[in-house]
């Protein structure tokens, strides 16, 4: 998950073979990233 002031911006998933990414998803739809839009915890 990557923020921006606060903001979600992008969220990214990596599948992983053998040591390797091989695929890598991310969104940055905002509609889509509103279940990620809860305060930082840090």
């Amino acid at each position: 998950m990557a923020r921006r002031d606060g903001d979600v911006m992008t969220v990214a998933s990596f599948d992983v073979t053998d040591g390797r990414v091989a695929r890598i998803w991310a969104v940055r739809n905002p509609e889509k990233l509103r279940p990620w839009a809860r305060p930082d915890l840090s």
